[in-house]
């Protein structure tokens, strides 16, 4: 006899079903997954569990390691992952032909900029690397001098952007000491911020974006969340907006359990 379909909503729930989902369940997250536990999310879409947001989307949200993986078309030419000292050490030579400059280290899962770190060289970065222990992976990527740096928030259908500026410092995070102004937005970036969402499966997003001084657009990270400060919409409201997306998703799911064949 075939079972009902289950609907997960919790992440209560999620643990306590979570062995005996399978296809034609789904599960309503982000989920609060713990460290570790990343690997349940490709263990329920190989399972033909349907997720919201999708696996890909959530593992993406979690890491930016994994942002730099597969989102690399994206960003700034030259990002790479280093997961230990010979990382470095393989890219210095190319470092020094194609990007000679500073570069940005971003540190896994620290948020707020709190893991950002810029060096004059990647040479300096393998230095000290060379004489003490990093906290690997680390996202390596070249300074991008004098970029402007966006936040684009899209969700069920709005977007709007907001520049964030910092006369300062390089940091340009609200919580680092950074500013924000309304932007117009641009058609081209709308639809690279598109681009960026379809390839990570990305229903809705918040993305951070640099914009070099010749007008190249580049992605610096993409998130399910984040901060709202210097946006019009706020958190209440795009948490209304992403609760709509996810009724819509579940739709098919409360009608079946409501209408059971």
């Amino acid at each position: 006899m075939n079972r009902k379909p289950r609907l997960i909503r919790s992440i209560t729930e999620f643990r306590r079903d979570f062995q005996e989902l399978g296809p034609g369940d789904a599960v309503l997250g982000p989920l609060a997954l713990r460290l570790g536990e990343d690997f349940k999310l490709l263990d329920l879409a190989d399972r033909g569990v349907a997720l919201f947001p999708p696996a890909l989307a959530q593992l993406l949200a979690r890491s930016k390691v994994a942002q730099a993986e597969v989102l690399r078309e994206f960003m700034v030419p030259g990002t790479f992952v280093a997961y230990g000292l010979a990382d470095l050490s393989a890219r210095l030579a190319q470092a020094q032909a194609a990007y000679p400059g500073p570069v940005i280290s971003k540190r896994e899962r620290a948020h707020l900029g709190l893991g950002v770190s810029r060096w004059p060289t990647l040479e300096a970065l393998y230095s000290l690397a060379g004489l003490q222990p990093l906290s690997y992976p680390l996202v390596v990527q070249p300074f991008l001098e004098d970029a402007r740096d966006f936040r684009l928030v899209m969700v069920a259908g709005y977007a709007e952007a907001y520049e964030r500026v910092n006369p300062h410092g390089f940091r340009k995070n609200l919580f680092q000491g950074g500013s924000s102004k309304a932007s117009e937005l641009d058609p081209a970036q709308l639809l690279f911020c598109r681009e960026v969402m379809a390839r990570g499966k990305f229903p809705y997003a918040i993305l951070d974006l640099l914009v070099s001084p010749d007008g190249k657009t580049y992605l610096s990270e993409i998130n399910l969340k984040g901060g709202l400060t210097g946006a019009r919409l706020n958190q209440a409201e795009f948490r209304r907006r992403v609760a709509a997306l996810a009724e819509e998703f579940c739709r098919p799911w409360e009608n079946s359990l409501k209408n059971p064949a």
